[in-house]
């Protein structure tokens, strides 16, 4: 099965295991879990915005950083510029925090609220250089509006 044939079962997978469920963190968990299985990336999981700083929400994988400034190495920084971003080398990326010496690629892609504002951001990162292309961009933020359509996220 080629990659895009895998995330287009992903998309349904993630849909059908959040689709009306009334558990959000629940619902987070579930969507990080079948995405790290399915894809066996490093690392996957959600950063929550809470204030100034994003925090350490559900995933999987190694230990993580609990707290990452706004605009601070890649998370923060598509949090600030809300779009997503891909990294194929996280030497490269000024400013990388690196909660893993282990991580070499990344992407990171801004989770949104029903008003549009920026309430976190799904991080993923690979073992792998250049990991993480525009087709991944592409179908993680699908996979991203199905949690932002399925899940209540307002009160986050």
């Amino acid at each position: 099965m080629d990659k895009n044939d895998t995330y287009q079962m992903l998309v349904k997978q993630v849909e059908s295991l959040i689709e009306g469920e009334d558990n959000p963190i629940g619902q987070l968990a579930n969507a990080i879990a079948v995405m790290h299985e399915t894809m066996g990336w490093w690392w996957t999981g959600f950063y929550m915005v809470k204030g100034d700083t994003l925090q350490l929400g559900v995933f999987q994988g190694p230990v993580a950083c609990y707290n990452i400034k706004r605009g601070r190495g890649v998370c923060g920084t598509a949090w600030q510029e809300n779009r997503t971003i891909v990294v194929p080398d996280v030497e490269q990326f000024p400013g990388h925090i690196a909660c893993s010496s282990a991580s070499r690629s990344e992407i990171v892609v801004p989770l949104h609220d029903v008003k549009g504002e920026v309430i976190g951001v799904l991080d993923i990162d690979s073992k792998e250089l250049a990991t993480f292309d525009e087709d991944d961009a592409r179908w993680l933020e699908e996979i991203v509006h199905v949690i932002e359509r399925c899940v209540n996220l307002s009160t986050r």
